[in-house]
């Protein structure tokens, strides 16, 4: 028997949007015991977050997270926050016994992640962090291959995030390249996506060195375009890490690599094959596997759109590419489930805290000049 679950959704810009269209879309694609129901839309500013309502089918608009939170009428909370206003509004949700469905990096820090678990595991409530890339199709299929032991042991990744947008020293300094509310520049930001994905794909990761650099140390404030205000995060940052199960890792992020527009990619070696993938060809799996005979070696390209891949069943025939929302529609579909009693969620706030950690190892790592260990962890 299926039941409501009344969703706040506390966030209204980028992110917002992408939540609300999976909430939206989830059911009509994706059986679950538990019906999502759109009760609620935060923002700031009222106006607008009552557009943000009229546009995306939320029943109702407010301005007061603190509100919403402590509502009866509400059974779990969507938080697409910028990170350094997450954990306050986690904790006080946790608080209220509110399941959590939390856009990524879910904190500024690992102390605030871990705070965050803590709250959510004392009050018993399903918690999630939105790592989106891991419910791709085919970064799920690649994690099945090497499940079923198709390229051997692990003994390297190279992961990389590859953005343009602020190579113009024009471009204003908003939040995101300011330390006090971002963390750090696409060290957090975009190398939090690689780490998780290499987490769930290779296992976790023990040692860390950093290299980071600022290349353009002052930008025309938002407010005045007349006025220069520093940059204090950086700009790009390349780790090297060696992974709990012996194997070596690489990843680059940056915001500086002209030409590319979102190019979050792996390249997975193993003993007897290897895994790559790229975003921006999102449905395209290539696989090597020293399985095939000697004359016919060489990637293969997998278009993942086969009834038989992970989540494409519920989508479109054969060949039927879809897009990066859906990642997020199939994130929604697993946290139904998982309210529902049917299957934990991961990552969840203390593999997302394990990302943090392992992040803030490497910023040490960089301003030491040497590298950083971890204690071991669990594979994510």
């Amino acid at each position: 028997m299926t039941r409501p679950l009344r969703i706040a959704l506390i966030g209204t810009q980028f992110m917002g949007r992408a939540h609300s269209n999976a909430w939206r879309q989830v059911h009509a694609f994706f059986d679950s015991e538990r019906i999502p129901e759109l009760a609620l839309v935060c923002g700031r500013d009222l106006a607008k977050t009552e557009a943000f309502a009229r546009q995306w089918g939320w029943r109702e608009a407010v301005a007061d997270w603190r509100e919403v939170v402590a509502r009866e009428d509400i059974d779990a909370v969507d938080l697409s926050l910028p990170q350094h206003l997450q954990a306050e509004v986690a904790i006080a949700a946790a608080a209220h016994g509110k399941q959590i469905f939390c856009e990524k990096p879910m904190a500024l820090n690992p102390d605030e992640a871990h705070a965050m678990s803590h709250a959510a595991t004392q009050a018993g409530v399903v918690n999630a962090v939105n790592y989106n890339y891991r419910r791709a199709p085919a970064v799920a299929l690649a994690r099945q291959i090497i499940d079923e032991g198709r390229i051997g042991t692990i003994r390297h990744w190279r992961g990389a995030y590859l953005q343009d947008w602020l190579r113009d020293p024009g471009t204003p300094s908003g939040w995101k390249l300011q330390k006090q509310f971002a963390g750090s520049g696409p060290h957090g930001d975009l190398n939090s996506h690689s780490v998780d994905l290499a987490r769930y794909l290779v296992g976790d990761i023990v040692e860390v060195s950093c290299h980071r650099r600022t290349f353009i140390g002052e930008r025309p404030s938002v407010d005045d375009p007349a006025k220069r205000v520093p940059v204090d995060i950086d700009d790009a940052s390349q780790l090297l890490v060696s992974f709990a199960n012996g194997a070596m890792g690489s990843f680059e992020a940056t915001r500086f690599a002209t030409g590319n527009r979102n190019a979050n990619q792996f390249e997975i070696y193993g003993s007897r094959g290897a895994l790559r993938w790229h975003l921006e060809d999102l449905n395209r799996l290539e696989f090597y596997s020293d399985d095939d005979p000697p004359h016919l070696r060489g990637f293969r390209q997998i278009l993942v759109t086969e009834p038989c891949h992970p989540y494409v069943g519920r989508w479109w025939p054969p060949g039927h590419v879809i897009g990066y929302e859906h990642t997020f529609v199939h994130s929604i579909a697993d946290f139904l489930a998982a309210v529902a009693g049917q299957s934990a969620y991961r990552p969840d706030f203390e593999d997302g805290a394990r990302v943090l950690e392992i992040l803030d190892a490497a910023r040490k790592a960089d301003e030491s000049s040497a590298s950083v260990k971890l204690k071991p962890s669990g594979q994510g």
